[in-house]
């Protein structure tokens, strides 16, 4: 049994059946890649506090200890989910010139539930969804700065499940 937001046990099933409720900001994800090879990759997300603009904040867990710092702020207009994923940005002020330099990866949130219907990433205190689709995040940090040498080597899949919810 695991614990989940204000002590409401949580229990983990194999198979298809679901997890109970677990709000977003405390959902762990696990690469969902299909034919054989997982990269072990795992998102998880955290409380993001009192930001006026940042609606979900979340980590990229790679292999070799690389972690992608994740926020999502939604746009304007026709309101969408736009997902960041950064490595090593400079700490306290930085510019838009350092903040594009170490934006790996940036694009909508999808979510997907087990009847194949598909919608945008919630905002906090909803209810976790079963699946995220971050469209291109392989392709595109197979490219990255980030990729090869003392970084990561294994390249994770644009679709990760719902794997647990932390305490």
């Amino acid at each position: 049994m695991i614990k989940c937001a204000a002590g409401a046990p949580v229990i983990l099933f194999t198979g298809s059946t679901a997890f109970a409720t677990c709000p977003i900001e405390l959902a762990v994800y696990g690469d969902a890649q299909s034919g054989g090879e997982s990269s072990g990759s795992e998102i998880d997300f955290t409380p993001t506090g009192t930001s006026a603009t940042v609606t979900n904040t979340f980590r990229l867990v790679l292999d070799n200890n690389v972690v992608l710092s994740g926020i999502v702020m939604w746009t304007q207009g026709a309101p969408r989910p736009n997902g960041s994923l950064m490595y090593k940005c400079p700490e306290g002020d930085a510019t838009g010139q350092e903040l594009a330099a170490c934006t790996l990866w940036g694009g909508v949130i999808y979510t997907g539930d087990d009847k194949g219907t598909i919608g945008l990433l919630p905002a906090e205190g909803i209810e976790a969804p079963k699946t995220l689709v971050l469209p291109d995040l392989g392709p595109v940090l197979r490219q990255s700065s980030a990729f090869g040498g003392s970084g990561f080597s294994k390249i994770p899949s644009d679709v990760f499940a719902l794997k647990g919810c932390q305490e």
